[in-house]
């Protein structure tokens, strides 16, 4: 296409040498200049993509607030021009190195990083140098977070609640409770040194930093106490101070390592607090009972010190001797008895009272009682020792049918109470029970206490023997004969007696007797309504008739209202009964007289 245009150009030169005009614009209209606009189009795009090409392969790919490093090319009196080998060079102000006191070192020529702050529409760059410090200042707090590094800072001011330490020009908060192990009174004697710190905690939106020392301190004092901890071993003898007293043990200072004294090896004989041994700051020796060094873990003894009690335990005693002893622990099996001080021995439930009726170790003794027992079973050896108290006395139960055969009569102490019945001791060792339903034939009792108190005596009949299991069941109500066997005579269903409103509720009344003020019915709501519509009230005597009687529940239903209801309803039956028989009458006499007219009239045909 360049040719062709040349050759235009060569002919119109010739033409116009000739002055032929005409001939000239005939030679330039004659070329294809639309065609020749889209191939010069296309020679610019080729030549933009190669220059586009050129700056790809040589320019770096530079994104905003990235760091870069870049070379000073020129420092004036309010700029540094650097060069990050981008296609332009960016400026920045020299304020930014002045306030580090950096503008010196300053040259031509010198490394720095900085960051790309902007980039505008003519590809100018905007950088700074201060900037930049602060990113890389804050990757490297972040680094030393993560890596669990220890990095120095200075103290620069006190403040409320700690102190302020710059790490890489970065103000950091280090908690008064994190300056040492011990507190700290007096902050402004740290301030203006430089400490060893660690970063234990960072906020990335408000870009708080918290460090601490006492984690540095704590960590030199692990590592000394598994140094020592390495050296101890089970059996030693060292000396200690009570540090602290807790009430299942002691912690006690080794000097250095803390070791659990519990409460359970500060004495042989039983105690219920450790202050009763040890008191706190007192220095004493100590045994080495364990040493768990994974865990850096130590368990000392005090009593191991001493000779153990079963040493100075009578040779002389066996299985059957009696000896004395006060209880020092209640559990749920039975209780511990201390026959010696430092010597307990198991007094089991079941070998408290020949009776079976103790459901809890409280029933029978309590913490500081004295007691005699007898020894059943004794384990030098494994240092154990079995009491029994019943087997003092010979056991009541033998010929407790000669005693208590079914049908006798007996009276018995209230001892206690149960959700099914109540308890009669009836001799020492001998209990029966007697179940609330066996106690009154009348009263309607849920709970035995309602019917005695405990200590009452209470006559009672045996209504039956269970010797293999221990067992006496006991009735009360059965020493008199059942009352309702006469009430189901007087009280039967249908018939009427007068009696008193003595509980009134929302759904009915219990009604008294008046001849039988023993016994209680019940009546509906619906049947206290009075002839003139009202109802009747608590106090009030009226007639009632029974319309319900159970004798196994003890049941009596009555209604006032059906004593002058039902009446009402016979007298109707009766007057429509009388009014029927009328009708019938005088309809049978007219169709008489009409018969006796038919028949007349057949007789004259």
């Amino acid at each position: 296409m360049s040719n062709q245009l040349e050759k235009v150009k060569r002919k119109v030169s010739d033409l116009s040498h000739n002055d032929k005009l005409n001939d000239q614009e005939k030679v330039i209209k004659s070329f294809d200049w639309t065609k020749y606009e889209t191939h010069l189009n296309n020679e610019i795009q080729e030549e933009r993509k190669k220059l586009e090409e050129f700056y790809t392969k040589n320019l770096p790919d530079i994104k905003e607030l990235e760091i870069y490093q870049g070379t000073v090319t020129f420092i004036s009196d309010r700029t540094v021009i650097v060069d990050i080998g981008f296609k332009a060079e960016g400026a920045i102000p020299i304020s930014e190195f002045r306030e580090n006191s950096n503008v010196q070192q300053l040259q031509p020529g010198s490394k720095i990083e900085v960051m790309v702050v902007k980039i505008d529409y003519k590809g100018q760059c905007i950088l700074s140098y201060q900037k930049a410090k602060m990113l890389r200042n804050w990757q490297r707090i972040n680094e030393a977070y993560e890596k669990s590094e220890v990095i120095l800072g200075y103290v620069a001011a006190r403040t409320k609640g700690g102190l302020i330490i710059e790490i890489f020009n970065i103000e950091c908060f280090l908690p008064g409770s994190h300056i040492n192990v011990k507190p700290v009174r007096d902050y402004d004697i740290y301030v203006g040194k430089t400490m060893e710190v660690k970063v234990v905690k960072i906020n990335s939106k408000t870009k708080n930093v918290v460090v601490s020392h006492k984690v540095l301190i704590e960590r030199d004092i692990e590592e000394q106490k598994k140094e020592m901890i390495s050296k101890l071993d089970k059996g030693q003898v060292l000396e200690g101070k009570v540090k602290n007293i807790l009430p299942y043990g002691a912690f006690v200072d080794l000097g250095g390592v803390d070791a659990l004294l519990h409460i359970t090896d500060m004495s042989w004989p039983h105690i219920n607090h450790p202050t009763e041994i040890v008191q706190l700051d007192q220095e004493l020796k100590f045994v080495v009972l364990g040493v768990d060094k994974e865990k850096n873990r130590v368990q000392l003894g005090l009593k191991q010190l001493q000779p153990h009690p079963w040493n100075s335990l009578d040779k002389n005693l066996k299985v059957g001797s009696k000896v004395k002893g006060k209880v020092t622990v209640l559990a749920d099996y039975g209780a511990f008895v201390e026959i010696i001080p430092g010597v307990e021995a198991l007094l089991h439930i079941s070998e408290m009272s020949w009776s079976t009726d103790f459901s809890s170790t409280q029933d029978f003794v309590q913490i500081g009682d004295e007691l005699e027992a007898i020894i059943l079973t004794i384990d030098r050896q494994e240092r154990k020792i079995s009491l029994s108290v019943k087997q003092l006395t010979p056991d009541p139960w033998i010929n407790i049918q000669s005693k208590y055969p079914i049908g006798s009569k007996h009276i018995g102490i209230v001892k206690k109470f149960t959700n099914f019945g109540v308890f009669l001791e009836l001799e020492k060792g001998i209990s029966g029970i007697i179940y609330t339903n066996d106690l009154s034939w009348i009263k309607r009792i849920k709970h035995s206490s309602e019917f005695c108190n405990i200590n009452d005596k209470l006559e009672c009949i045996v209504l039956s023997l269970d010797s293999q299991s221990r067992r006496l069941n006991l009735g009360h109500k059965q020493l008199v004969e059942n009352p309702w066997n006469k009430y189901e005579k007087n009280y039967y269903t249908g018939s009427i007696h007068d009696g008193m409103i003595s509980k009134l509720f929302d759904k009915g009344a219990s009604i008294r007797f008046i001849k039988d003020q023993e016994i209680e019915a019940f009546s509906p709501l619906r049947f206290l309504e009075k002839k003139d519509g009202t109802i009747l009230k608590k106090g009030e005597i009226a007639s009632f008739k029974i319309i319900e009687f159970d004798k196994e529940s003890k049941k009596i239903v009555v209604s006032h209202t059906s004593t002058y209801r039902d009446k009402d309803k016979k007298r109707e039956k009766r007057i429509k009964s009388r009014k029927f028989e009328r009708s019938t009458l005088g309809d049978i006499e007219g169709l008489a007289k009409l018969k006796e007219k038919i028949e007349k009239e057949k007789n004259q045909k």
